[in-house]
């Protein structure tokens, strides 16, 4: 209490203090959770990746194969598919940000089937692009795949055309980076 029966406040030195302090806890927790759950992670991400692969199309091995389309690509990576032809990683942009997605390609240059990995499209619109409704008729195409709106052949999502139009632009991108390698 000062002299005239009053409490002081805390000077604003203090409080800068205390706050730098409380950040810096919260700071290195932060950082020490993620050191632990950072290998786990990493295996999940590893576990699905294999998973998609097999989805789309089952092989004995998955080799990672160089692939440079050029600057704007789409295409992640390319793994060859034992004998059976190549799996392709793709994230074109659809309405929300990047749709990854895993399509298998066989040597005769066909879908043989595409996985969405991840996405962050609207639920109950984009996201249905996940379901087999949506990815089975791509199956068996080949060249340029474009939605009906586009003058293709796939039948669009209703109410998220933007993200049928990413899938078809990822599977088209697939199909070209495979049939460069082949």
């Amino acid at each position: 209490m000062t002299q005239t029966g009053k409490k002081s406040e805390p000077g604003m030195a203090r409080l800068i203090i205390v706050l730098v302090v409380i950040s810096a806890i919260v700071a290195l927790g932060l950082g020490l959770i993620d050191m632990i759950t950072a290998p786990q992670i990493a295996l999940n991400e590893e576990k699905e990746r294999q998973e998609a692969m097999e989805a789309v199309l089952p092989a004995d091995s998955y080799e990672q194969v160089p692939y440079d389309g050029g600057e704007g690509s789409i295409v992640n990576s390319v793994y060859r598919a034992g004998d059976d032809g190549w799996v392709v990683q793709v994230s074109p942009n659809g309405f929300s940000g990047a749709v990854v997605t895993m399509v298998g390609v066989t040597n005769e240059g066909t879908v043989s089937g595409v996985s969405i990995v991840s996405h962050a499209e609207t639920s109950g619109l984009g996201a249905n692009a996940t379901k087999a409704s949506f990815r089975d008729q791509l199956i068996g195409k080949s060249g340029v795949v474009t939605v009906k709106k586009d003058g293709g052949e796939i039948d669009a999502l209703t109410g998220a055309t933007i993200t049928s139009r990413a899938v078809a632009s990822g599977v088209t991108a697939a199909l070209e980076a495979a049939a460069s390698l082949s």
